[in-house]
Order: structure tokens, then sequence, then C-alpha cells
């Protein structure tokens, strides 16, 4: 006791210096331990009490000194761009456990709370009625990725990946690799695994780790006749190799559902006097590739996992097997919320796509939030379910915000379609010339793009092969690009993409010529890649509640007469005398995405528009139509060009884009334009339209301008029936937020209507 008191003091003493005085870790503790979180009452998941994890306990940070530098660095730390402000006195609730940091004092920069001064870790003088709170930017870091979930896991079994490697002829050819021999590594070495009570619970495990969604049985006489031959020819490699008591892994016991090998049972010496794997031999492991990745038909995938509909998606994410997780319920899908969500429910959704077991299971919409309702919440998976439908699960309630949405990262298999592409001359990796590996006249040669046709879309493809995220621009020239002379040769030409395309070489190309008039020294392909993209969507219900006919004066029109906001029979009609017949809206567009949506062009192309008294930065932003039932156009919107601004924002954002005074344009992430139905040109012109049955059609970022997430959400179709004096617009709906067969319904139900009448 009295030594431990001596200790206390002596650090006392040194910390009572004007000297920083860091908190050591305790002897055998791996710094890596030390991990944070937000707890407590909080309302928004970017904001709580702090709680710090160490030496195996949570605990909680005294307000003593605290400051917003120190809150930047804990905010950072967690994966947020920077702290808004922090609380005192256990604003958040008090906590429990231990207090660990006293008197922390960071200077900003610091990468983690363990770089900062304190008196040490677990002396204080404090209660937990002053424990500290911070509230975080809504904003994510770009990039961050959350690898804690088993970080504890490793430290302990030490596995950090497996790999199969394949042993038939038949399985080398294979891309991904489905069945071979597992290695495990572990401690940084590769060793084998005996197959000792190996058992396809075993196999599941494995086979999610490596992007597969289940494991086959495995026929093991043809194996076990390869290894018999081997075992008999001492000069054999592998002979020496498997009496090395490093090269193997004893023993491996799994459930089946965990999503890393590091969560199962490991043995790794069989024991000092028992000579490793003695009887056995490696272990086998057999996988099932999902539709995505088949170089079949995906038929035994399906079989054992596919529903005929697919009741949930991934949405908003920069690679194929990430996203925010939606599910269909009752024809309309919705989101999670995160509460309870983990990796065990994350690789369910996991599997059930197509794909292997989660590498992350994200909270607090970090791939973007979604719109409409919200249908499940606290979802609790045993991990081997088919559908995350099955898991049980709450009623989400009112406490569940966008905010909220939970999104996973899959594992996928390795099929190293990126080896295959290349961007050369940019400034920065992401962004330059496309260059891809092709074969031509028996040899494998790399050459550039042609860019005729060359768009976004493809430029999508790109820089998902290259794992660089969405893409940002797609270059039709790239002469300001540096180049190598010597692979000027366009290899690829007539590239078009439907955007789902893993590799650029499964697009639709010319194949066995290149036909390219410009050449592909000045006109190559090129794309920039970015992390994180917005993603706009357009309030369908606002939009039908606010529709409605106005008959407005010719007089009170000049202005947007000129700007060619009416129909051309206006133009021979007796002006001031007269009226034209307008349905008008309000339109209000969100942006969910994960950075704020700009306008293409730069402020010295903006427009200046007198009867409107701002500039206009988007010629073509949105479309307004009116289809007949068949899908010709009757009549549509003649708005010009379009001023963006954040009208308003979500509660903790604070709007940051004013068209007002030469302001700068666009819309924030968790904010809306709003274009009220009482401003000029906000309509349709319908005077010409005869009575009937028609289709309403709102369309942003039709000619996909500018870069987003998910262009599949841009459209909004309403049902609208005409009788010459009143209109009325119903079933509103964006264009991915009902299942395929009620969108049918949809369309098949205008049509019937369009006979009746």
């Amino acid at each position: 006791m009295q030594v431990l008191l001596l200790r206390l003091a002596a650090t006392l003493l040194l910390c009572s210096w004007p000297v920083p005085c860091r908190g050591t870790a305790a002897p055998g503790t791996d710094a890596g331990a030390v991990k944070i979180r937000l707890a407590g009452m909080k309302r928004t998941h970017h904001e709580g009490r702090v709680e710090i994890f160490y030496q195996g306990a949570w605990g909680t940070v005294c307000d003593d000194d605290f400051n917003i530098h120190s809150a930047t660095v804990i905010c950072k730390q967690l994966g947020y761009e920077g702290a808004l402000n922090w609380a005192h006195s256990a604003k958040y609730g008090q906590g429990t456990g231990t207090i660990w940091l006293d008197n922390l004092s960071c200077r900003g920069e610091e990468t983690s709370v363990e770089s900062c001064t304190s008196n040490g870790w677990g002396i204080h003088d404090c209660r937990h009625s002053e424990d500290v709170g911070v509230v975080c930017t809504e904003k994510r870091r770009a990039g961050f990725e959350n690898k804690e979930a088993f970080q504890d896991l490793q430290r302990q079994n030490k596995v950090e990946e497996v790999r199969l490697r394949p042993m038939l002829a038949s399985a080398r050819k294979r891309n991904p690799v489905t069945e071979g021999v597992v290695e495990v590594r572990y401690q940084g070495k590769w060793k084998q695994v005996c197959d000792a009570n190996w058992n396809l619970n075993n196999s599941r495990v494995v086979c999610g780790m490596l992007g597969f969604p289940a494991e086959l049985p495995v026929n093991m006489k043809i194996y076990r006749k390869l290894w018999d031959q081997k075992m008999k020819n001492p000069k054999a490699r592998l002979y020496s190799a498997t009496r090395k008591r490093s090269f193997w892994v004893h023993q491996v016991g799994c459930s089946g559902t965990e999503p890393h090998m590091s969560e199962c049972r490991l043995r790794v010496s069989a024991g000092k006097k028992v000579h490793p794997c003695e009887r056995g031999m490696h272990a086998i492991v057999s996988c099932v590739a999902g539709p995505a990745f088949s170089q079949g038909t995906g038929s035994r995938f399906r079989k054992a996992y596919r529903a005929e509909q697919p009741l949930v998606r991934l949405k908003g994410g920069a690679q194929i097997g990430e996203g925010r997780v939606e599910v269909l319920k009752n024809g309309k899908w919705g989101t999670v919320c995160d509460d309870r969500w983990n990796l065990l429910s994350a690789s369910v959704v996991c599997r059930e796509l197509g794909y292997g077991s989660a590498r992350e299971a994200l909270a607090g919409a970090r791939l973007g939030q979604g719109m409409g309702p919200i249908h499940m919440n606290k979802v609790a998976c045993v991990g081997f379910e088919r559908s995350l439908t099955d898991c049980s699960f709450h009623e989400a309630s009112g406490s569940c915000r966008h905010e909220e949405d939970a999104a996973v990262r899959c594992n996928l298999p390795r099929t190293g379609v990126h080896s295959k592409i290349r961007l050369r001359g940019g400034r920065v990796p992401t962004e330059g010339r496309v260059e891809v590996l092709v074969e031509v006249n028996g040899q494998r040669q790399w050459g550039t793009v042609c860019s005729a046709g060359w768009k976004l879309t493809e430029a999508m493809v790109v820089c998902r092969q290259l794992g660089l995220g969405f893409a940002e621009h797609a270059m039709q020239e790239t002469w300001f690009w540096q180049s190598n002379t010597t692979l000027e040769e366009v290899v690829l030409s007539g590239v078009a993409c439907s955007g789902t395309e893993l590799s650029v070489l499964e697009c639709s190309h010319n194949v066995g010529r290149v036909e390219c008039p410009k050449g592909g020294a000045r006109f190559a392909a090129g794309v920039t890649c970015t992390e994180s993209t917005p993603d706009l969507v357009l309030d369908a219900q606002l939009a039908q509640e606010s529709a409605y006919l106005e008959d407005r004066p010719l007089h009170m029109l000049y202005c947007a007469h000129e700007e060619g906001c009416l129909a051309k029979s206006a133009d021979a009609m007796s002006w001031p005398y007269g009226h034209r017949r307008l349905l008008r809206f309000s339109s209000q567009i969100h942006n969910i995405g994960r950075t704020d949506f700009r306008p293409r062009a730069g402020r010295h192309a903006w427009v200046w528009h007198s009867c409107h008294a701002h500039y206009h930065s988007m010629e073509v932003f949105t479309h307004y139509d009116l289809l007949t039932l068949n899908g010709s156009k009757v009549a549509e919107g003649h708005k010009a060009s379009f001023c963006l601004e954040d009208s308003d924002c979500e509660r903790g954002i604070y709007k940051e884009y004013a068209c007002a005074n030469f302001g700068d344009q666009g819309i924030s992430v968790g904010c809306w334009d709003l274009y009220r139905h009482d401003i000029d040109c906000q309509w349709i012109d319908i005077t010409d339209v005869k009575p009937g049955n028609y289709v309403f059609q709102v369309h942003i970022n039709p000619n996909n301008e500018v870069a987003e997430s998910d262009f599949s959400n841009n459209m909004m179709k309403c049902r609208c029936r005409y009788d010459g004096f009143r209109i009325w617009m119903y079933g509103c709906h964006l264009g991915d937020a009902f299942s395929t067969a009620i969108e049918d319904q949809f369309e098949h139900q205008a049509a019937l209507a369009g006979n009746i009448s």
C-alpha cells in the first residue's frame, strides 16, 4: 500500500510542473486497445457523453480543463470532421465505472487522446457529475473506416486474414477462386489448418471472410489421394513443411455465425509431445460465389438464398457490397434504424445479397440518409437467417430518425479486376487518363480508351473498379495531363456502360475493332474520382399536396414569357389580353448524400436573369413533363434555369448557400432547396392540353451533369386526371420507392384508366 501511495505522490508531483505529463499505459497494455464512444442521453448519433475503453473496461472523462481542442481530437478519432461544442457537468447523464482521464489537454492536432496530456490513466479528483460530453460535426471524415470490430480479438488470436490456395487445375481456372486449401495469416505468418474436427460451420466463416455467401461440402477423396502421394515423397516441399510446428494451426472451432475467424475458438499448438496434425491433412473449403461474381448462372446461390422478390437492397455506397440498408415492406422500401445494429445482423444482409460476411456494421447514416419510412429497429439476428426480414426486430418508433440509418460494408471476393486498369498523368492518384490492359494479337497490352460517348456512367464503373469511390467528372479531353507517348494507342472504343458492371471491360464495346475518329492522344478518356458525392431526392408528397391550377392573366406573365416559361402558343396571343392555364406545384429537393451538391459551371459561367434579379448557375437542373399514358409528351415546364441555395436544413445544420448578392450556390448535405408553387416558372403550361388521364413527371439532374451516388431516385411520377377545369394528382412516388411489382401495377392501372376514359 505504501509503495502505491509513493508512486501516486510521485506522479502528482511531476504533473505539478509546467511540463506535459502524459498518461502512460500499464505494462503489457497495448496502446491500440484504447477506444472511444459517445453514450448517454443523446439526441443524435454525433453527440453524447465521452466514454473511453481502457484495460478492458469502459470509463468516462472529467470536465476539468476540457476545451474545444480536446473535443476536436475526440471527434476526429470517432471519424467526424471536427467538434461543434462540448458540454460539462454530465449533460448527457452520469456514467459508471472508472473516470479514466482528468485535466485532459489537447492541441487539436493529435490523432488520438492518448497523445494528449492528462493526469494519467485513472488519476483524478472528480465525480461522475463532472462527466464531459461533446457535440461533433454531422459530416464524417472522407474515407474513415471503423476498424475496431476485430481489433481486440485480433490482438488475442492474431488472426489477420485467410485465403484459399487452389490445388486442382479446375479450381485454378476459376476467378474468383472458390475452392482450395485454407491458409491463415497468424502473427504475421501464413499457416495451414489441420482438418481435425473441421466442419461446414468453419467453412462458412472462411467463405464469409473471402466474400462468398455460402459453403459446399467437399469431395475429399481426390484431395486425400493428392495428400498421400506427396506424403510418400520425402523430397516434396509439403512433406518437410508439415513436420514443422510453425506450419500448422491445430484446430479451429466456429459456430458458423462469426463474421471473422478471430471470434472462433483457436488452438494453434497441439502440445509439445504431440505431432502436429499427425493423422490429418490440411483443411479444404469450397465456397459458393454470389450472382455478381459467378462465372455460371449462379443457380446454386439462388436455390440456397434468394427469394423471388428481393427484400433487401443497399443504396448510396461507393463500392459494390456497401451502402445504406433498405428493406421492402408492403411494397415500399424503407430504412433500418441503427439501434443495436451489429456485425451479426449486417452479415445476414451481406449474405442475402450474395456477398460474404460483414466487414463493418455502420451506424449514424454513415453512407447517407434515406427518405420515406423507417421499417425496422433493434434488429437481432441469430446469424443463419436467409433474410434480414427473418430476424427479430421492433417496429421503428418516432424516436428513430434518418440520421440513424444503418449501413454495411461487406467482404467481397478478390477478382483482380483492379489490376487491369490504371490512371496516368493526373495530379493526384484519384484522377488521370484511363488505361486498360487488353489482349491485342495474342499479347497483353496497355492502351487508352476512346472518349467518344464517354460519360459519367462509364467513369463511375472505372472508379469503382479501381476502388476509388464515385466518379466526379468524366473527361473527353485529357491533353492537359502528362502521358507516356508510347501508350497513346487506343485499344478500347464504343464503351457504353449501364453503371452496374464490375469492370469497364464488361461494358458494351466494339469487339475485334477500334473506331475512334478523333484518335486517343488528346481525346483519350479520363476520370476524376471522389470518395463521396451528393444525392438529390424530391419530396413527392409535397409535390402532390401543393399541385393546383391557375388561370394567370397575360399582363402578369411578361417576365415568364421573356424567359420562355410558356408554351409556344402564347406567342400568337393578343398580349396583354387573355390568360394561360398553369399547373403549379412546389418542388422541394433534398440532398441526402455525403457531400454538397455544387453546380458544374464556375461563377464566371453563371447567367444573370434580370426578371428574377439573381444569377442562375444551371441551365438544366430539373425537367417538368406531362405525359400521355403511352409516354408521349403533351406539355413541359419551360423553366430556363435555376439558382441553387439552402432554403432550410435539418436540426443542427446551418445554411451555407444563398442566391442573393451573387452568393455561393449549391445544396448542403442535410438541407433542401424549395421552389415554391407561387414563384415564376414553377409550373407546366397546360393551356393547350385536352381533358384526360396523364402522368406528371419531375426529373432532377436529368442529364447527369453533376455526379451523384444514386441516379435511380432522381425521378418522381404521379398519376394525374384533368377534366378541363380541375386537376387531381395522386400516387406520387420516387422511381425507386416501390417494389417492381407495384411500379408495374402503377403503369398498368394508368393504362386501364386511359382506356376507360
